[in-house]
């Protein structure tokens, strides 16, 4: 089963499309990666799956349902987004964060045990790492059917990007959790995820299963060189 298909897609602000003809599927229990150089349209994508924007034309099917719906809604049926943002409330404590997002903290402490020791700490006071296993630690338990993840590893630590990489997969392999995950860190990325879509000027220019993705690593990395 798809956790998600996008068909024909188009997306923007305004009238203005800023990709186009978006295709692309993540199926139930992978990790699917979105590369691409800044500017190709990696974000934009995710804001229009998300329903944060709306699309003009095209469709969005989440588990098998197309959906027009915005973001909360989606959210509510099974969707979680993770923005480059850190979703933290830096004025509560990291407890405090995992009270106001109703999820169970005990689970939360399984996945990234490193923030026990900061529960009383406000989100702010943190390091960026730890703000961002907060961030993804609360999506996760949610028990999504789906999870959009912004640029996961932005301005973080090798060891800490490994660690977010990681409890995505075994959260896709172990609940059937489907991923969508737009990253930069191409080589590190491959080592964690089922298939791979390169975007360019607002368009997918490679849609690769990983075996053929590891062989094309220069291709890929090459996309960056213009968005």
């Amino acid at each position: 089963m798809s956790a998600l298909d996008v068909i024909g897609m188009s997306a923007g602000y305004g009238t203005q499309p800023v990709v186009e003809n978006i295709n692309l599927t993540v199926e139930s229990g992978t990790v699917t990666a979105l590369f691409g150089a800044n500017g190709a349209g990696k974000s934009t994508t995710l804001k229009a799956i998300s329903g944060a924007i709306g699309v003009l034309a095209g469709s969005v099917a989440i588990n098998g349902s197309a959906t027009t719906a915005p973001l909360y809604q989606r959210a509510r049926n099974g969707l979680s987004y993770v923005t480059e943002e850190r979703s933290v409330f830096k004025g509560l404590t990291v407890e405090e964060n995992l009270r106001v997002g109703g999820v169970d903290i005990p689970t939360v402490l399984a996945l990234f045990p490193e923030l026990e020791k900061r529960l009383r700490i406000k989100a702010g006071l943190i390091s960026g790492g730890e703000q961002q296993m907060l961030s993804l630690g609360r999506a996760m338990v949610r028990g999504p059917n789906l999870i959009l993840a912004d640029e996961l590893s932005l301005g973080l630590a090798p060891l800490v990007v490994t660690r977010l990489f990681k409890a995505l997969r075994t959260a896709a392999s172990e609940t059937g959790l489907g991923v969508l995950l737009v990253e930069q860190h191409v080589r590190k990325a491959l080592d964690y995820v089922d298939h791979v879509y390169v975007m360019r000027r607002g368009r997918v220019e490679l849609d690769l299963p990983i075996a053929k993705a590891k062989n094309r690593i220069e291709d890929i990395e090459n996309a960056y060189l213009s968005a």
